[in-house]
């Protein structure tokens, strides 16, 4: 079965090349300071850095689905509040 039902757009590939990244760069990070060490957040859970990843990447993607919706391209904007929202769940959750 070939990849030819995917419509392999640049936007596309870096997309999947940033989740990759991400993964990767978590992989490391734990590899040079395991553990992390859980932490109490605002939502009143125990997050570990993995876990904020994984909130921040489906927040994420529900910021550009509903700008989308409303408002359509260009995705400029999702993105920005997509990395202040990022940001945040990395210092606060």
């Amino acid at each position: 079965m070939g990849l030819t039902w995917m419509a392999w757009t640049w936007p596309t590939a870096a997309f999947f090349a940033f989740i990759a990244l991400c993964l990767v760069t978590m992989s490391v990070w734990e590899f040079k300071s395991p553990g992390g060490g859980p932490r109490h957040g605002i939502l009143g859970l125990d997050t570990t850095r993995g876990d904020r990843l994984f909130i921040s990447l489906l927040g994420s993607a529900f910021i550009f689905l509903a700008w989308l919706a409303l408002m359509g391209p260009p995705l400029w904007g999702p993105l920005i509040i997509a990395l202040v929202y990022a940001f945040c769940v990395f210092k606060w959750v």
